[in-house]
C-alpha cells in the first residue's frame, strides 16, 4: 500500500511540474486510450455478430444479382461499416490534439519565463528554471500522447479494413 502512495506522490510532483495543460493532456490521452479500448473490444466481442447479422440477411436473399440487390447488398455493408468506423475520427483528431496541447505547455511555460525575467532582471536563474520545465514537460508528454496513439490508432484501422474488405468478400453475388 506504501508503494502506491508513492507512486501517486511522484506522479502528483510530476503533474505540478508541468502546470495545468499538462493536467490537460492526461485527460486527453485518458479518453484517447478509453476510446481506442473501446473499439478493439468491439472488434473482439460485438463485430462478428453484426457481420453474421449482416451476412445472414443478404444469404437470405433469393435473388442477388439486380440492381436492387446490389444496393442492398451496399447497405448492409455500409452499414456494419459504420460500426467498424464508429469512434476513428475522434481517435484521430486526439492524436493530432496530443502535440498540439503540448505546444500550448510550452508557449504558457515560456511566458512565465519572460515573466520571471521581466520581474528579476534574468537573475533568479532557480525561477527561471522552474518556467523551462513547465515548458518542455508538457511537450514531451504530448509527443509520448500522440506516439502512443499513432500506434494504436494505426493498429485499429488495419483491423476496420480489413474487416470491411472480409464482409465485402462474404456477400458474394454468385446467384
Amino acid at each position: 500500500m506504501y508503494q502506491l502512495y508513492e507512486w501517486a506522490d511522484i506522479i502528483g510532483r510530476f503533474m505540478d511540474s508541468g502546470g495545468n495543460v499538462l493536467w490537460a493532456i492526461a485527460a486527453l490521452t485518458f479518453f484517447m486510450w478509453t476510446l481506442s479500448i473501446e473499439r478493439v473490444w468491439y472488434y473482439k466481442f460485438g463485430l462478428s455478430k453484426d457481420i453474421k447479422n449482416a451476412i445472414n440477411t443478404w444469404e437470405s436473399r433469393s435473388e442477388r444479382k439486380s440492381w436492387n440487390a446490389r444496393q442492398i447488398r451496399a447497405k448492409l455493408i455500409s452499414e456494419v461499416e459504420m460500426k467498424i468506423n464508429a469512434s476513428l475520427p475522434m481517435i484521430q483528431t486526439m492524436v493530432a490534439l496530443c502535440p498540439l496541447m503540448g505546444l500550448l505547455g510550452t508557449v504558457t511555460g515560456m511566458i512565465e519565463v519572460f515573466n520571471i525575467l521581466a520581474v528579476t532582471g534574468g537573475g533568479d536563474a532557480k525561477s527561471m528554471a522552474g518556467g523551462v520545465s513547465k515548458a518542455t514537460i508538457p511537450t514531451m508528454a504530448g509527443m509520448v500522447a500522440a506516439l502512443s496513439g499513432v500506434f494504436i490508432n494505426t493498429y485499429i484501422k488495419g483491423i476496420a479494413e480489413r474487416e470491411t474488405e472480409l464482409l465485402e468478400d462474404h456477400l458474394t453475388t454468385d446467384h
